[in-house]
This record gives C-alpha cells, sequence and structure tokens, in this order.
C-alpha cells in the first residue's frame, strides 16, 4: 500500500506535512506574537507529559500551506487545534479539545459539561481573543498586527 505525502522546504529544511512534528497527533497553532497565547502554550507544553501536542505559531513559514482547510483570517481570531485526519476544533472548542486530550486537563474538563458552560465560554473565548494584545501582559501588549481585525463578535 502506498501513501502519498507531500513535502515542501521551508528555510532549508524538509517538513511532513501530514504526520506532525516527531509523529505527535494533535498540531496547536497559535498566535506567536501574544505574550498570553505565549504563556499558554507554556503551560500546555508542562502538561503535556504524554507529547500529544506540536505547539506552532501562525506566523512561522508554510502553516497556511500546511492547513489550507483553514482560513487564513481563522489564524488571526482564534487558536487552532488538529487532530488525526485533519479533524480542527477552533477556539473554546480548541481549548475543550486540549482538556480532554492532556492528563491534567482532565482535572477541569468536566466545567464544560456544565449547563450553559459551553455558550458562556464561546462568549468569554471571542471577548478575550478579541483583547488579548490588551490584557494583563502590559504595554508590550499593545501592539496589534495591522493585519488582524476582529470586528465586532
Amino acid at each position: 500500500m502506498t501513501v502519498e505525502v507531500v513535502r515542501f522546504t521551508v528555510l532549508g529544511s524538509e517538513r511532513d506535512v501530514v504526520a506532525g512534528e516527531q509523529g505527535r497527533p494533535y498540531t496547536v497553532v497559535f498566535d506567536g506574537v501574544c505574550r498570553m497565547c505565549k504563556r499558554l502554550v507554556g503551560l500546555l507544553r508542562r502538561w503535556d507529559t504524554d507529547e500529544k501536542l506540536e505547539l506552532v505559531p501562525f506566523q512561522a513559514p508554510g502553516v497556511q500551506a500546511r492547513y489550507p482547510w483553514i482560513p487564513p483570517k481563522a489564524f488571526t481570531e482564534a487558536v487552532q487545534m488538529v487532530g488525526p485526519g485533519g479533524q480542527t476544533w477552533e477556539g473554546r472548542e480548541a481549548i475543550e479539545q486540549l482538556l480532554n486530550v492532556l492528563p491534567k486537563g482532565r482535572l477541569v474538563s468536566w466545567l464544560f459539561r456544565l449547563p450553559y458552560a459551553r455558550a458562556l465560554g464561546d462568549r468569554i473565548y471571542r471577548w478575550v481573543a478579541r483583547n488579548r494584545y490588551r490584557l494583563g501582559c502590559g504595554e508590550h501588549c499593545q501592539y496589534r498586527p495591522s493585519s488582524v481585525d476582529f470586528g465586532e463578535m
């Protein structure tokens, strides 16, 4: 049986588009400029004791080519999580899926099963994402790329 694998070259290194880094089943694509997002990634690295996650900033070369089914604007609006077979979760759904995948996350993932938790979680996630360059990071997080337009959610 032959399986086609698409490969491309970025800055002289070959990367496999089908499988994640080191064969990890999930890829989390985040805003590499946002300090709050970087702190979340630090937490994910500590909680990922089974090494299931590949963590990639959406600004990295080749990310959009690697996930052509995700609209470019979606990367600027919410965290994206891509699982086996290309299944994709975005925003609050990605956070919920992360909590289900990570061993320590299961301790709090039950919160999403409470009444209205998902609807409230969506609203909170959208507000935080829209204001992430201003929240709790100090003056350095006031930077907002001109290409990022969240509009009114």
